[in-house]
C-alpha cells in the first residue's frame, strides 16, 4: 500500500507512515479494535431454556450457535452448552417413556 500523503510504499498493517507521519489507514485501525457490542441473546435464551424445556432450548441453541458461528456473535460456548443439555435431557425422557411403556405392557 501507498501513503495518500506522501506516495512512498507502507506496510499494508501501518497505522501511521513512518516517512511523513501521517495516520493512514485508521478506518481499519479503528474497526480492529473496537469492543465488540453485539449480543446473541437467542445463545442465552436457548441455555435457559435447556433446563425448562428441552424442545424450545434446542431449538433456540441450535439458532444462537449458528448466528455466533458465521456472524461473529458471542456466547457460542453458551449455546454449545444449551445444545448437549437439551439433546441429553430429551434422550433421558425418550428413554423414561420406553421404560415406562415397557413396564406396563410387561404388567398386561
Amino acid at each position: 500500500m501507498f501513503c495518500n500523503n506522501c506516495g512512498k510504499e507502507i506496510d499494508d498493517n501501518a497505522v501511521v507512515c513512518p516517512h511523513c507521519g501521517v495516520a493512514v489507514n485508521m478506518k481499519s485501525y479503528n474497526s480492529q479494535f473496537q469492543p465488540q457490542t453485539d449480543s446473541n441473546t437467542i445463545a442465552i435464551i436457548g441455555f435457559v431454556f435447556s433446563f425448562l424445556f428441552a424442545l424450545v432450548g434446542l431449538i433456540c441453541s441450535i439458532i444462537g450457535f449458528n448466528k455466533a458461528k458465521n456472524e461473529g456473535a458471542p456466547h457460542r460456548g453458551l449455546a454449545l452448552a444449551g445444545i448437549i443439555i437439551s439433546a441429553v435431557s430429551i434422550g433421558l425422557s425418550i428413554l423414561l417413556y420406553i421404560i415406562i411403556i415397557a413396564a406396563g405392557v410387561a404388567l398386561l
